[in-house]
């Protein structure tokens, strides 16, 4: 049995962060009810599309039933609440304060089901002088610090290419939910996971913090190089092939420069301590430089397996989906859609061996589960559901 398997799980946010917290539970087992406006959410129009169909909407809401819900009025508001009242979570990412005005906040829906889990996802939290601005990841990737330290030294503040602070406060979520679920089981007491987006990615970040309390450092923009150890950069073969190389323990620093022949560097002092391999990072990346640019990357592979030294080559995704490592481990799946096919997905992560999850359905179309949620879940007449479309509830 699938380890979520008796959960059940509303869904009433949009676009990343909320949705991923959904998805994570869905791949596992839980029901997840997919709510969106009878308009469609923002996410099945956003980005890359084929024959009509949304790629992201298709990997984001996969494992889930798509129904539609006008939360504005108070038909579409009775029947949230039906729905809400037989849920173990709730995830939303409504502005802070707009739950409340629908009459849909933790008050009257906890009143309902004393063991719900509700989940807040907002830019900036519940509250807080930022709680009523709109929030998106761009946001949390400039504000976290991300951007600051992403880049190099003479470019500018780099943001990500994907939805990196979304992800993340997805992956948070998703633990943070099943903690608040615990807690629920044990006690009987639902709760809220008051969620913003922009703390999860300055977590991440590390002891930036404790490092400017504590030293006065200002954590500045590096490249490929990292702050805390060396020999860490891109190198690129004779042929073309970029790889990423670190060498942070004191032994793969040695086997190295071993590799690449310069065993003269072990002898010096400042190589015995990674603050001195740090002071002298351009001796290092230069020696590794010329060595990797006088062979081809099935040497520089074969070699760095022969030493136990540590470096990948740098992939795009045509690389990952001809690697034998990914293929083995089902990192990327294929899942059928009754229109395109078998579609490539991310696979699950991360892996249960006892009770592993699995991509069972790709997004839906929009409202395509109305019948099989409102009238054989809640028991509602087809004539409901036919008056609820004619008034735009659903």
């Amino acid at each position: 049995m699938p380890p979520l398997e008796d959960l059940s799980v509303v869904d009433a946010a949009t676009l990343f962060a909320g949705p991923m917290i959904a998805t994570f539970l869905g791949d596992f087992g839980a029901e997840i009810i997919k709510v969106e406006h009878p308009g469609g959410d923002s996410l099945r129009h956003l980005g890359w599309e084929k024959e009509g169909v949304s790629l992201f909407w298709l990997f984001i809401n996969r494992n889930k039933a798509c129904v539609t819900l006008n939360l504005s009025g108070s038909a579409g508001q009775g029947l949230f609440r039906e729905l809400v009242a037989g849920a173990d979570v709730l995830i939303e990412n409504f502005r802070p304060g707009t739950m409340e005005r629908w009459g849909l906040g933790w008050e009257t829906l906890s009143a309902d089901n004393p063991g719900l889990v509700m989940v807040r996802v907002s830019g900036f939290g519940q509250d807080g002088p930022y709680s009523g601005r709109p929030g998106f990841g761009t946001l949390a990737e400039a504000m976290s610090g991300f951007a600051h330290l992403n880049g190099y030294p003479d470019g500018p503040p780099t943001l990500p290419p994907f939805a990196l602070a979304d992800g993340i406060a997805g992956c948070v979520g998703a633990f943070a939910t099943l903690a608040a679920l615990r807690h629920r089981d044990a006690t009987g007491e639902g709760q809220v996971v008051d969620l913003s987006i922009y703390e999860p990615l300055f977590f991440l970040l590390g002891a930036q913090a404790t490092l400017y309390d504590q030293l006065g450092m200002v954590q500045e923009r590096t490249g490929n190089r990292a702050p805390f150890t060396a020999p860490r950069n891109s190198y690129q073969a004779s042929d073309g092939r970029w790889f990423g190389l670190s060498a942070s323990s004191q032994s793969i620093a040695e086997r190295t420069m071993r590799l690449v022949g310069r065993d003269d560097l072990l002898a010096e002092p400042w190589f015995a301590t990674s603050a001195g391999r740090l002071e002298h990072q351009d001796v290092l990346d230069e020696a590794i430089s010329t060595w990797m640019g006088e062979h081809t990357s099935a040497e520089v592979v074969a070699a760095f397996e022969a030493f136990h030294a540590a470096i990948a080559p740098v992939y795009s995704i045509v690389d990952i989906m001809e690697d034998p490592q990914y293929r083995h481990r089902e990192t990327v799946v294929r899942a059928p859609h009754p229109r395109l096919g078998p579609v490539a997905v991310p696979g699950v992560v991360p892996r249960l061996v006892a009770t592993p999850g699995a991509v069972r359905s790709l997004g839906g179309d929009l409202g395509q589960d109305n019948e099989e949620v409102y009238a054989g879940r809640l028991g509602h007449s087809p004539a409901e559901l036919s008056a609820w479309r004619a008034a735009g509830v659903i």
